[in-house]
């Protein structure tokens, strides 16, 4: 039974999520100063609604703020906490995409984000910190509606200049620091970028006055502690003063909060080289975390050369007008939203917003090329953890790309060449959003309309929705033949076999397939998708019971994959040549090749080859003699289907496994224990069912001849039975 989020923790007892890794609350990188009232009347708003709003100015600490206290009661949510930050958003239709990447839910299907979250959110005790939404303002209040009312253990607590004005909201107006708290903030950050300086009875009045001066704003202070290296107290109090009379016309006593930190930022600016002034506008085209070469490309020019970027950019980071993070991609940069706000208006004024917005979406267009071209290589884990990194810039530039008719061939281009995000890295809902925007405006260039209708084919398949794949794909045959266009045709050929397949259309998906690889043959096309085709190829063998040309099909994949490196198609030709030997009664070696498959699978973020590979485990599991764990591993992978789409595809063939287990295990279990240890699976998270499948099985299969403990249905009293016998996996018994 679960507890309430202020009374404990509970076990999952939901569908499956990935590992929150932007979902998660942040680590602190320094020390969280004062505001002990505010946390203080935090936890008592908390303790008095399902929604909590934190408003005030830009710069104020909102979000620092809400996080340290999210982190400190977290204890009282049995689901956790989970942070999603909006403010780089400004597609509406993205939003419940941002809830669904923040909460770690890999969703595949067709379903609408919104149904999905509320499914997902239904029993659960969490509370949600969204943050930076008053450009959405509209969309995020009406879904925070929908999400409070359906589910009822859930709490939000969003962060932004404007309440949502929802029923039932309490609002915390943040205030700027008390001059006391002001002062440590201050002597903490000073410390750290000048870690000899000591306040003596003089310098600490002159602290005083920088803070008052300053208005007890956070990031006023923090911005004004990085000049230290630059600036003595004397010289910073003198150029701020300078600066508030230029912007007041000297009445400094009646300054309003939010003209305080632009001033500071704006002082901040005026401190600046005209190089650094001058990248500071360009970094704002930039949403999210960034990386150097980018800057290099896209800020270079009149001005600012780009064998300049590096030491520029380095004087920005010296004063805190960016920030330096280490990802799984390696280093990037960020600037706080505040900062980019105003170096956007510089931009503006410029004139040169539109020219630096192409050059970034050009430099992210090249990014996803050399990104799927660089999938079929041994840089495949690299290439996933670049794509998740720029994944806001993308978007970005899918933005841009779609804003004008003349420029939607481009969004087709980009939306067709991130096949492998979609497909290959867990975000076929948000490919599908994509791809459904793109080819619902005309395009001038058919090559680009081509690959964007082939790949929507792909990402609905895996969705489960066949009417919009055939729909998708028929097109996208028609037209390549009518234009020529061997390589589309081929690519849609390919997607019609994969849809016979996963329809039980076994001759019809040979048939398809075998075209295909032959035209691939014909053009010289060696990749990923290619090589896919021959291990689907594979599965219609199988399924039709010709093991031995079902291996040498995989058994050439796997042989290419090693050669070049790639780990992601190698997992479903693994699958397959798994699923064979279990067929021929190669019980241990179908095991070994499995973990393989799964252990791939989930560092791509791949449920629909993970939760095949778990489904064809629980099998081996129960014809080895582990009845009990083969139920726990069924009862893991059932709520993953729920994120995935239909159930095995609503496939007879795809569908066997499960059903021979559930039979087998059932048969020696009996219907009670056989449920029970099924529930076990199914409240494991995603992770934890990775390691169940993944332990090593001496620990638990038993001894050939141990007795079974179970509990015999309805009547409570205990039995032993002998497990039973492996099958002798000779003539496809799971082919359907």
């Amino acid at each position: 039974m679960r507890r309430s989020p202020r009374n404990g923790s509970s076990p999952d007892d939901q569908p499956h999520e990935q590992s929150p890794a932007q979902g998660s609350l942040p680590a602190e990188l320094n020390a969280f100063v004062g505001r002990a009232e505010e946390l203080a009347e935090l936890g008592q708003l908390l303790e008095g609604s399902r929604l909590v709003t934190v408003v005030g100015a830009g710069g104020v600490g909102k979000t620092r703020l809400a996080v340290h206290g999210a982190a400190a009661l977290q204890n009282r949510y049995g689901d956790g906490v989970r942070l999603a930050e909006l403010a780089a958003l400004r597609d509406p239709g993205l939003a419940a995409h941002a809830l669904i990447e923040a909460l770690g839910i890999t969703d595949h299907t067709s379903r609408p984000p919104r149904d999905v979250l509320v499914d997902h959110l239904a029993e659960r005790q969490l509370l949600l910190v969204l943050d930076g939404f008053e450009q959405l303002v509209d969309e995020c209040a009406a879904l925070v509606h929908d999400l409070l009312r359906q589910a009822p253990g859930l709490q939000v607590l969003a962060v932004g200049r404007r309440p949502l004005r929802l029923d039932g909201e309490l609002v915390l107006a943040l205030a700027p620091m008390t001059e006391s708290d002001a002062v440590r903030l201050f002597a903490d950050r000073a410390s750290r970028v000048q870690p000899r300086l000591w306040l003596t009875d003089s310098s600490h009045a002159l602290v005083r006055e920088l803070c008052r001066r300053l208005d007890g704003i956070p990031l006023a202070l923090e911005l004004a502690a990085g000049r230290l290296p630059l600036l003595s107290l004397d010289q910073l109090l003198q150029r701020l003063d300078d600066r508030f009379k230029l912007l007041t016309g000297g009445s400094r006593g009646a300054l309003p909060r939010h003209q305080t930190l632009r001033t500071a930022v704006g002082w901040s600016h005026e401190l600046c080289t005209p190089q650094e002034r001058l990248l500071w506008a360009r970094l704002t085209v930039f949403v999210g975390p960034f990386e150097l070469e980018a800057v290099e490309y896209v800020c270079s020019g009149t001005d600012l050369a780009a064998d300049d970027v590096l030491d520029v950019l380095g004087e920005l980071l010296a004063q805190s007008v960016i920030s330096r993070e280490e990802t799984p991609a390696g280093v990037r940069y960020r600037m706080l939203d505040t900062l980019r706000a105003y170096g956007g208006q510089w931009l503006d004024e410029l004139g040169d917003t539109e020219r630096m917005r192409k050059r970034h979406r050009d430099w992210y267009m090249g990014l996803a090329t050399w990104c799927e071209l660089d999938w079929f290589s041994p840089r495949q884990v690299e290439v996933a953890a670049v794509t998740d990194s720029a994944l806001p810039n993308l978007r970005a530039a899918l933005e841009v790309c779609l804003e004008t008719a003349e420029d939607t061939h481009l969004g087709q281009y980009l939306a067709g060449t991130l096949w492998f995000y979609w497909a290959g890295c867990g975000r076929l809902a948000e490919g599908r959003h994509w791809l459904d925007r793109a080819l619902g405006q005309s395009g001038e260039n058919e090559e680009s309309r081509l690959k964007a209708l082939w790949v929507l084919g792909y990402v609905a398949i895996l969705q489960g929705d066949n009417a919009a794949a055939a729909g998708a794909l028929h097109e996208c045959r028609e037209e390549a033949d009518r234009t020529d266009n061997a390589v589309a045709a081929a690519y849609a050929v390919h997607r019609m076999g994969c849809l016979a397949l996963l329809s039980d259309d076994m001759p019809r998906a040979e048939q398809l397939l075998r075209s295909a690889l032959r035209s691939y043959r014909d053009l010289g096309e060696l990749n990923s998708n290619v090589l896919m085709g021959q291990v689907e190829l594979g599965m219609a063998l199988v399924f039709q019971n010709r093991l031995e040309a079902a291996v040498a099909q995989c058994e050439e994949v796997r042989e290419i994959c090693e050669e070049r490196g790639e780990l992601w198609t190698r997992a479903y030709a693994l699958y397959v040549l798994a699923y064979a030997a279990w067929t021929d009664g190669e019980h241990a070696r179908a095991r070994a090749l499995l973990e393989e498959t799964i252990t791939i699978d989930h560092r791509f973020n791949d449920l629909v080859g993970l939760v095949l590979a778990i489904e064809l485990l629980a099998l081996v599991t129960a014809s080895q003699g582990d009845p009990a764990e083969a139920a726990v591993l069924q009862g893991a992978a059932a709520p993953v289907w729920d994120s995935v789409g239909m159930p095995l595809f609503g496939s007879g063939y795809f569908s066997a496994p499960r059903a021979l287990c559930q039979q087998q295990a059932g048969e020696v279990l009996g219907a009670e224990r056989y449920a029970s240890c099924a529930r076990e699976g199914r409240e494991l998270s995603l992770d934890a069912a990775v390691e169940r499948a993944l332990a090593t099985p001496e620990r638990r299969i038993p001894k050939p001849g141990r007795p079974v403990s179970v509990r015999t249905e309805g009547t409570g009293v205990v039995e032993t039975r002998e497990p039973a016998g492996p099958p002798t996996g000779k003539g496809g018994e799971a082919a359907g």
